[in-house]
């Protein structure tokens, strides 16, 4: 395992450290794990938060700032935070205004976020959640009852944001935050595993001349595993998916996500297959990212997330941001 770290035992809280000296905009609780916004709380603002386990970067922390997530919890590689941390986070944020929860569906994710909101409540802070259950390549994984929550988990965090940005009441923000997951689904594919670095090896096997179709973002196995073709063909294979499930029509946001060892040079090939996809299907790309913002440590691969935007939504994605891994409009 050839990694740049001091040691397994200190990669997030290194890492956290790390962004506390790049981003003088964040506060950065190192003992807890937990990243808030230097203004936090925001008076009279929803405040919102997310979280998960680490190895996934820029998600979560890295969208922490004006116009998305007001505080983020770190957990351990893969693993989610646990309940106190999220209390802590949630009562950063408060400014009288209640608190949104972001969650992606996996069970621990789940269970701790919802404990949290429970202690939280105690102390008479109003909780909201949304579950991000995104993905389409598999029902049940090993991680989750449902779907998985992947790359939409960015399109919520952005765009009730920007809702919340505005002083909308909690109960908008959560309900623009679940028009933006029932609006969205992602497909991931894996070229490589990736290797925890407690672990000290990779997730799992796969041999060169393979990939994973439908990966989950901590190796979780996909739809099925399939001989290593053109972009164009792997493109069309999660597109066929995503369209079966919803189909492409209108003005869409449309998302190609490294998974953190996939070079741009492959990434704007795949969306360049993307972008002919969509068109070929009748439909628009209005809005669209390529980069890395859900990874997976180093996996080689890609996802692509896909949202049927309204022009409300549209409006509150094109809003000012100013975090350190999404910006623009400020």
């Amino acid at each position: 395992m050839k990694k740049l770290i001091n040691s397994p035992e200190t990669v997030v809280t290194d890492a956290l450290a790390g962004m506390a000296a790049a981003h003088p905009s964040l506060s950065v609780d190192i003992e807890n794990r937990v990243v808030t916004r230097a203004d936090a709380p925001v008076a009279g603002k929803v405040g919102l938060v997310s979280g998960g386990g680490s190895g996934h970067e820029p998600l979560h922390a890295g969208f922490v700032g004006y116009g998305m997530l007001d505080a983020a919890c770190a957990g351990e590689v893969f693993t989610s935070p646990v309940p106190d941390q999220i209390v802590i986070a949630t009562t950063a944020v408060n400014g009288g205004a209640g608190v949104l929860h972001v969650v992606k569906n996996y069970t621990g994710d789940v269970l701790n976020f919802q404990m949290a909101a429970e202690l939280a409540a105690d102390d008479a802070i109003e909780v909201a959640s949304v579950v991000i259950n995104d993905d389409v390549a598999v029902q049940d994984s090993l991680y989750t009852a449902g779907r998985r929550g992947v790359g939409a988990t960015v399109f919520v965090e952005k765009i009730a944001g920007a809702l919340a940005e505005r002083g909308a009441s909690l109960a908008e923000v959560a309900a623009v935050a679940a028009e933006v997951n029932e609006r969205s689904r992602s497909f991931g594919v894996a070229l490589t595993s990736c290797t925890v670095p407690a672990a000290g090896k990779p997730t799992f096997d796969l041999p060169e001349t393979e990939i994973e179709l439908g990966i989950g973002i901590h190796g979780e196995p996909g739809r099925t595993r399939a001989p290593l073709r053109p972009a164009r063909d792997i493109a069309a294979a999660a597109m066929d998916a995503i369209h079966a499930d919803l189909p492409l029509q209108g003005d869409l946001l449309v998302m190609v996500n490294g998974m953190g060892g996939t070079p741009l040079i492959e990434l704007y090939g795949v969306w360049n297959e993307v972008s002919r996809y969509v068109t070929g299907h009748g439909a628009r790309v209005t809005r669209n990212l390529v980069g890395n913002y859900i990874t997976s440590l180093e996996m080689q691969g890609f996802s692509v997330t896909v949202c049927r935007l309204t022009d409300a939504l549209a409006e509150l994605w094109d809003a000012p941001v100013e975090t350190p891994g999404l910006r623009w409009g400020r």
